[in-house]
């Protein structure tokens, strides 16, 4: 039996306040899984797990044809409102799940699912999905949070140390290391990359970012000048894409494992 609340909003997870290296991750994150659609005037597109929409609002400026699939009823609300105070063409919105995706195969150009895979209970037959409704030459583009990065490592081994060694308490209820309570499943770059080739032909991967909730990382990103901030988070991320494993979020890049006689 599936037990999803289905009136969740994310209240609870979207930031209140921002430091510098936590507005460049999701701006970076955002720009790279967006960018890797190759989305323009004509093309149809598919966000998963569309949320509140601000994703499928931003692939409909860029002049995509854009359709948000959302099972959250007050999500899909929201999402709805958002669009309502935006210009020109906005997404359509349809309620579904990830793993039944309600629409014919190869209907997309392309299909996104940024930061919500971790989210899905069944995410190998959710990828299975978006590589049947897009279409043979199209691109899907999956963003999930990295639980093997550097920050993880160092926040983990400062842990292990602060408590094995010293016996001293944790410092934090919630270690950034260990997966929240709604997540079925704990990414690292090995892991998507398993579960991806099952149902796509990966034609890349890339490390976005690199320190973020390493302890003292953000206090220090918020206290340092931003002219010596921006440099250092940018470095970060110069890194992250050369050792992908260590980076906070990976992106992947993939078309259907299919042929053209097999899609209709």
């Amino acid at each position: 039996m599936r037990v999803v609340d289905l009136d969740r909003d994310m209240s609870d997870v979207i930031p209140t306040g921002m430091t510098p290296d936590s507005e460049f991750l999701f701006d970076r994150m955002t720009q790279v899984t967006l960018d890797r659609t190759q989305a323009a005037a004509g093309k149809l597109v598919l966000d998963v797990a569309s949320g509140v929409g601000q994703d499928s609002i931003a692939l409909a400026t860029r002049g995509a044809n854009v359709v948000g699939v959302e099972p959250s009823g007050r999500m899909t609300a929201m999402a709805k409102l958002f669009a309502a105070e935006k210009a020109g063409p906005m997404p359509d919105w349809v309620r579904g799940w990830s793993d039944s995706l309600p629409f014919a195969t190869g209907s997309f150009d392309a299909c996104i699912c940024k930061g919500a895979m971790d989210h899905f209970d069944c995410p190998g037959e959710a990828i299975a999905e978006m590589a049947r409704v897009t279409k043979v030459d199209g691109k899907v583009v999956l963003a999930i949070a990295n639980f093997e990065s550097l920050a993880c490592r160092a926040g983990r081994g400062l842990d292990d140390l602060r408590q094995d060694v010293f016996g001293w308490p944790a410092v934090r209820v919630r270690r950034g290391y260990d997966a929240p309570s709604d997540h079925f499943t704990r990414y690292e770059v090995g892991l998507i990359r398993e579960q991806a080739e099952q149902s796509l032909i990966i034609e890349s991967l890339e490390g976005i970012s690199m320190g973020w909730g390493m302890p003292g990382w953000s206090r220090l990103m918020a206290v340092l000048p931003s002219a010596v901030a921006l440099p250092a988070v940018r470095g970060m991320d110069q890194l992250a894409r050369q050792f992908p494993s260590l980076s906070d979020v990976i992106a992947l890049v993939g078309r259907p494992r299919r042929s053209a006689s097999t899609s209709a």
